[in-house]
């Protein structure tokens, strides 16, 4: 984690007024309608395998979504004024959507060099509570295809009722996504989120930037569970997604926020509000490292050879999806690291078709990763700087690796604060009900 200096306020013209214009709820569908002065977008959601939408429970939930989704179209021109209109808001629903374009948009703002602390929210009325009908023991979770949601799926109680949520984009479903939900033989409740063409083809005058997108699924995910009768959402996020990648100004930018302990509770209290506890949204491997993550994944040789993390292969666009692992982006080389010391390296090598811990243009990226460059922990879903440290130290003990002179010459630099044991322990708080525990 590293400070950072102020920058010059960027020269792009701010917008004056975001507006939330309306939220259209079919049997299957979420349209929100959002205008930037003036300019208007439109984002549709469409659901596969829920009963209805049409429930005011639906509703009270679909609000927030509505809210969240926003910061899409809001980012276009990041105004000062923001209003929310007629949409229910609620006291904690304030605080999720300011926390939202403060926290879940500070690596915007970073990026973009301005200040949201200006923000102002008026309107919206206040929020009642919709008691839903569900079973608690029915459950929706949430599924990317990488190895932490597929940690989650398999180390949940057998007893619950276990569903996958799946979200995908018009251009068509994730290849490595669906192969490694086949692995699990679970049903599969859809949606595909349609973003305003705005937005996805650009333009001059936008500002862009990171948007705390699992938020958005989050909120998804406890729209289909009510829609079906599912009494919990179960998250996939765990410890190291609250560890910040840098301060700047009176900012912790945290590329994860959305699916930092901060957030989770957030989303909770504002849940709550509207549908009070009857629906449980908590993520499962809060209290875990990835470390603890990747030594439970490295067990499930079922998944190997379907699961995928690297983020190339989930490009919007159908035509820019590689087919394998790139072996380049930080996203490779950290999954690469957190199995290495759970996985013979020839095994490694039959799953990623690449060898990024030995590749030495990724020399660089490896010392950022464990905090030891001289930039700041990279925007991507990674653990935390230490905890790849830990693993790193590990790797450099193995007899196999012996041979990778880079690998051991900066494991002797580091002196991480925890040790390997210690990260396969419980870490912090979690929300996690007891019954879906084994």
């Amino acid at each position: 984690m590293k400070n950072v200096m102020d920058e010059p306020i960027h020269t792009k013209q701010r917008g004056e007024l975001f507006r939330y214009v309306s939220l259209e709820i079919t049997k299957t569908t979420l349209t929100g309608t959002y205008e930037l002065d003036g300019r208007t977008f439109k984002e549709v959601v469409t659901f596969e395998g829920v009963e209805t939408l049409l429930t005011p429970a639906v509703r009270a939930v679909g609000e927030l979504w509505f809210l969240l989704a926003g910061l899409s179209y809001y980012k276009a021109g990041a105004p000062r004024r923001v209003d929310v209109g007629s949409t229910p808001l609620g006291g904690k629903g304030r605080r999720l959507l300011e926390s939202a374009i403060r926290e879940g948009l500070a690596e915007f703002a970073f990026t973009n060099e301005l200040s949201l602390d200006d923000v102002v929210i008026v309107g919206g009325v206040e929020t009642n509570v919709v008691g839903p009908v569900v079973d608690a023991n029915r459950v929706l979770v949430p599924f990317g295809g990488g190895i932490d949601s597929v940690v989650t799926s398999a180390q949940l109680n057998a007893r619950l009722d276990q569903a996958l949520f799946v979200v995908s984009p018009p251009s068509g479903r994730f290849a490595p996504l669906e192969a490694t939900a086949a692995v699990t033989r679970r049903e599969i409740v859809r949606a595909t989120r349609v973003l305003d063409e705005q937005i996805l083809r650009g333009d001059d005058a936008f500002f862009n930037g990171h948007v705390p997108v699992t938020a958005m699924v989050t909120l998804l995910a406890a729209v289909a569970a009510l829609a079906s009768g599912r009494g919990g959402v179960v998250m996939s996020n765990e410890h190291s997604s609250s560890a910040i990648n840098l301060r700047w100004r009176d900012l912790e930018v945290n590329h994860q926020w959305s699916k930092s302990w901060d957030a989770e509770q957030l989303l909770a209290e504002a849940l709550g509000e509207r549908v009070g506890d009857a629906l449980v949204v908590a993520s499962f491997l809060r209290d875990r490292s990835e470390i603890w993550v990747a030594q439970v994944f490295s067990e499930l040789t079922s998944y190997h050879h379907a699961f995928r993390s690297c983020n190339r292969a989930f490009s919007q666009r159908l035509e820019s999806r590689l087919e394998t692992w790139c072996g380049e982006c930080d996203k490779c080389l950290f999954i690469n690291l957190m199995l290495a010391p759970f996985l013979s390296r020839a095994t490694l090598g039959d799953i990623f078709h690449h060898e990024p811990l030995s590749d030495p243009a990724r020399q660089d990226q490896l010392r950022v990763l464990v905090g030891e460059g001289t930039s700041f922990k990279p925007f991507e879903c990674v653990g935390d700087p230490d905890e790849s440290a830990v693993a790193l130290a590990r790797v450099a003990q193995m007899s196999e690796w012996a041979d990778v002179d880079f690998v051991r010459a900066l494991a002797n630099e580091m002196r991480p604060e925890r040790t390997f044991e210690e990260l396969l322990t419980t870490q912090g708080p979690s929300r996690v009900p007891a019954h879906w525990l084994r």
